[in-house]
């Protein structure tokens, strides 16, 4: 059973190779980056595929080697076999995960926000922090980002900052960042040397292109109004604000974060695709009668996932009860590990679910 499934997504992965060799998908840039991503995401489950199917044969031959009268070949076939059976059991649980189904969305770019919360300027100071943190991850994992929106800090840092990425499975690399991450620490501004706590807020975005959610032109509605509260003359001046309606629905979504009325359309539409995703998504949650908390992030701005202590240098997870004592690091780039283990633990809830399809 696990072998058929194994040759199946072989098959899979063989089709695809011959498609991006295919004059007319390298010649349409979505298409080509939309099969050249699915090719890489089946990359490691392919190369599992290969090893299972090589253990196998050597399992196979050593179970003959036993039938074999001589008793030297007996003992290393019965050898081999006390190595290879483990190595088998093993990487059949390794499968197991990788076979339990993705979130669709994982393999998309994001847009990424991050917003100092409440603690005035140590907010705008730490949201910068956090900038610095995930922009350095980004390097080293060889994503792409670009920023759309700017508002920095009156003493650093920013107030806001919106950023596109892009690359290999970004949005399923960065979707559990999403939530409140808090700072417990002596504020530069701060004169006693008291600890002070605040906060900034993450929002991951899958960015969606037009394809994905079956939206038509004539069922949205696009306004433009000038853009209120802080940003200058020009802003306010200029009808660069931009709010979209989605008719059937009623579901709105808008945006004034850019003085780029291109910009804000660009970020109220893929504000709006994710609202009505989330809205199929509830419809089709309510209708399970088996329910999951996931551990991804819902971009609550309340939802309090993360605090950073910089006395103990520690960092804790709350979702999973995770501490580190590595503040350090993490601040300089290293959440691998912690984002590795927010996938163990919803892998490991997915499969206590059953949702598996060993």
């Amino acid at each position: 059973m696990l072998l058929e499934q194994l040759e199946k997504i072989y098959d899979r992965y063989r089709y695809i190779e011959e498609r991006l060799s295919d004059p007319e998908v390298i010649s349409d840039v979505k298409q080509y980056t939309k099969t050249h991503k699915e090719y890489k995401g089946l990359e490691e489950i392919v190369a599992a595929y290969k090893k299972y199917k090589e253990i196998l044969g050597n399992i196979s031959t050593a179970e003959g080697m036993l039938k074999e009268d001589d008793p030297e070949m007996k003992e290393m076939a019965q050898m081999e076999l006390e190595e290879l059976n483990p190595a088998k059991e093993e990487l059949e649980e390794q499968i197991k995960v990788l076979l339990i189904p993705k979130d669709p969305n994982d393999s998309k770019d994001v847009i990424f926000e991050i917003r100092a919360g409440t603690g005035g300027d140590e907010a705008s100071i730490f949201a910068g922090d956090l900038y610095r943190m995930y922009t350095k991850f980004f390097d080293s994992k060889g994503f792409k980002y670009n920023t759309i929106v700017a508002n920095e800090g009156t003493v650093g840092g920013f107030n806001k900052i919106v950023l596109e990425v892009k690359g290999q499975d970004v949005y399923g690399t960065l979707k559990f960042e999403s939530g409140a991450h808090r700072v417990q620490r002596v504020p530069r501004t701060e004169t006693q040397g008291r600890v002070h706590t605040s906060a900034a807020t993450v929002v991951v975005m899958p960015k969606f292109e037009e394809e994905d959610i079956n939206i038509r032109k004539d069922e949205l509605r696009i306004d433009t109004y000038r853009a209120s509260g802080a940003g200058g003359q020009h802003v306010n001046k200029t009808e660069s604000a931009v709010r979209i309606t989605h008719l059937p629905t009623g579901i709105v979504s808008e945006s004034q974060d850019s003085r780029s009325q291109i910009q804000n359309r660009e970020i109220a539409m893929q504000r709006l695709y994710m609202k009505i995703q989330e809205a199929q998504r509830e419809k089709e949650r309510n209708e399970q009668a088996a329910k999951r908390k996931s551990l991804a992030g819902s971009g609550d701005r309340s939802d309090k996932i993360r605090t950073y202590n910089y006395p103990q240098n520690r960092m804790t997870d709350h979702r999973i009860n995770l501490t580190m004592y590595s503040l350090d690091k993490i601040m300089d780039g290293d959440i691998e590990a912690i984002i590795k283990a927010l996938q163990v633990a919803e892998n490991a809830e997915k499969m206590k679910e059953g949702i598996s399809t060993t």
